[in-house]
């Protein structure tokens, strides 16, 4: 059975990718966590003109999330009856990032599931902050899911690597699980500079290929092109359901992705975007 972390705001933003999780996994046995934090809210001078106390405040909170999250089971109930599907709510004081690490490490999570939009609603950002920062530091697979977007299939995902990486079977299993349910073909992406690939990296590849060669997939090599590019060319060029990443500590992500300006990136993602911790 898979675990399966949702966080959410109740935003429709957070709704929508909770949708796509249940339909991503329609046909497996999930158990589902959906995930809400609060914090202490700002007492602004309404609150602090009148008699309420800040105990008082505390407690509206904790019922607003609990109701919340109430709220949202039984619409899934409602709108998702499948009987290979169980929910559990959790409610939280807590600020969301150091709860979601919690929540992955005492259930054994094994996918996080949540929206990108952040809190400006600005198109100019890729992920909202608090999406990027759980990119960062998750301890497993997250899968970030575009505002709006619905799911209707899986039948091509995008896998970008420099086969730098020494694969573990671990780091690849998300992708051939989601390859295998779903029929799907796997492209690997090589943008290259003109060199050769290393004896290393040759080795990589082909330890790579075996851990991926149950399901349908083809290598593809892209030069003279940095990441950015070479990924926004694939998808106009080719249909792609997902862009699949694994977060190594020196390659794409470090030097580019996880900047502190975001939207000054020049990359704007309208897939779901899969990325795999190099350790859990």
């Amino acid at each position: 059975m898979k675990k399966i972390l949702l966080p959410t705001d109740f935003s429709d933003n957070s709704w929508n990718a909770i949708k796509y999780a249940l339909q991503l996994f329609k046909d497996e046995k999930c158990a589902f966590y959906i995930l809400n934090t609060y914090t202490p809210i700002i007492y602004n001078m309404e609150y602090m003109m009148s008699s309420t106390n800040i105990y008082d405040l505390d407690e509206i909170v904790k019922n607003q999330s609990e109701n919340g999250l109430k709220d949202i089971k039984q619409r899934i109930l409602n709108e998702f009856k499948n009987h290979k599907h169980s929910f559990k709510t959790i409610s939280s004081f807590n600020n969301l990032i150091p709860e979601i690490r919690e929540v992955v490490d005492d259930k054994e999570i094994d996918l996080i599931v949540m929206g990108t939009k952040g809190a400006s609603g600005s198109k100019e950002v890729l992920f909202g902050s608090n999406t990027v920062h759980a990119l960062k530091n998750a301890h497993c697979p997250l899968l970030a899911i575009p505002d709006d977007f619905q799911f209707d299939s899986l039948e091509n995902i995008l896998f970008p690597t420099d086969y730098k990486i020494d694969y573990k079977s671990i780091q690849v299993i998300p992708i051939t699980f989601l390859a295998h349910i779903h029929k799907s073909k796997v492209h690997i992406l090589n943008v290259t500079y003109g060199y050769d690939l290393s004896e290393e990296q040759e080795k990589n590849k082909k330890k790579l290929e075996s851990y991926i060669e149950k399901v349908e997939f083809e290598f593809h090599n892209v030069s003279n092109k940095n990441l950015q590019e070479a990924i926004n060319d694939f998808q106009t060029e080719n249909f792609v359901d997902m862009l699949i990443m694994i977060n190594n500590k020196h390659s794409f992500f470090e030097n580019i992705f996880f900047k502190s300006v975001v939207k000054q990136i020049g990359f704007h993602l309208d897939i779901p975007f899969l990325v795999i911790p190099t350790k859990k």
